[in-house]
């Protein structure tokens, strides 16, 4: 029987107003909040529905804001009826946290102190550096035009959809050598550093002390790790794939390719938009896929999601 994937996305998907519908119209979704807010001993319902944008958008307020939203339009999709036939989740970057939490490895009060703690060494780790989206070039042909430049590939989302990270003193010369290799496009992104690559190791050792604080269970359903694109079954291989996760690529297309090895036909997003379930596409272009992120897109799945599992 195909199964189903839960994806959970990760930082620059969040936006004012997430979450405002979902928590309106379903107590499920209060509740998310409302344990994230104790949590962090600040409204973070009231950040994420209504800004401001530039605090919303600071690393160590967007991760945990992200990461309650697709928790909160996730417990609200189970409340209202979505069919849960042991699924297996996959999140980008931080998602990945959120993934944790839908697995039932996490409770969302320790992932929430557990991403602020991330956002915050995050952001203070690494001022001199940058990230890029490439536009139109295969990761292989990223890697050769990169190779000792000083930059590498830090996200590997889709074809032809490719984002790199280093040092913002080297990046003019690597958009460059990328546009002489073919790249169409090379588009800077506004981060505060460069995440996903060898600068973030300073913050590992820190980040691996939150971690191993946290509470953690077993996992009850498999998660696919952003590092080695590979299913984990047991909690305990994520302590030190997460403290690798925050210096090494994502590895989507892999990761998605994998689910689908795995027998995963339809994906369903948890979250502030649609945009992993894009980059689905552009991988598997005859997947199914949905998305929770207000009271419509939810209805939606839960519609053409009857049967599915």
């Amino acid at each position: 029987m195909p199964r189903v994937a839960w994806l959970f996305p990760g930082q620059g998907s969040q936006h004012v107003g997430m979450g405002r519908e979902l928590a309106q119209r379903h107590p499920a979704a209060v509740t998310a909040f409302d344990e994230a807010t104790t949590a962090l001993g600040w409204d973070l319902r009231a950040l994420a529905a209504d800004g401001p944008a530039e605090q919303l958008d600071l690393t160590v307020n967007a991760q945990p804001a992200i990461v309650t939203t697709s928790v909160a339009a996730l417990r609200a999709a189970l409340k209202a009826g979505l069919p849960v036939d042991d699924p297996i989740c996959l999140g980008h970057s931080v998602g990945e946290y959120s993934a944790l939490v839908a697995a039932g490895a996490l409770g969302l009060a320790d992932a929430a102190r557990l991403v602020r703690k991330r956002g915050e060494l995050m952001q203070a780790g690494d001022s001199g550096g940058g990230m890029a989206a490439v536009l139109g070039l295969d990761s292989r042909a990223i890697e050769r035009a990169l190779e000792g430049s000083g930059v590498v590939v830090a996200n590997d989302n889709a074809p032809g959809q490719v984002v790199i990270s280093g040092p913002l003193a080297a990046m003019a010369a690597a958009t460059v050598a990328l546009k002489t290799a073919g790249a169409k496009r090379v588009l800077p992104l506004r981060v505060s550093g460069a995440f996903h690559s060898p600068a973030m190791k300073a913050v590992a050792p820190a980040l691996r002390r939150a971690i191993d604080a946290a509470t953690w269970a077993e996992l009850r359903y498999t998660v696919i790790a952003n590092v080695d694109a590979e299913p984990h079954e047991h909690v305990r291989d994520f302590p030190a794939l997460l403290e690798k996760q925050v210096w090494s690529p994502v590895r989507w297309v892999a990761s998605i390719q994998r689910a689908a090895a795995m027998g995963v036909r339809t994906f369903i997003e948890f979250g502030a938009g649609n945009v992993l379930t894009g980059l689905v596409k552009r991988i598997l272009p005859d997947a199914r896929t949905f998305n929770v992120a207000d009271a419509s897109s939810l209805a939606a799945t839960l519609e053409r999601t009857k049967g599915t599992t």
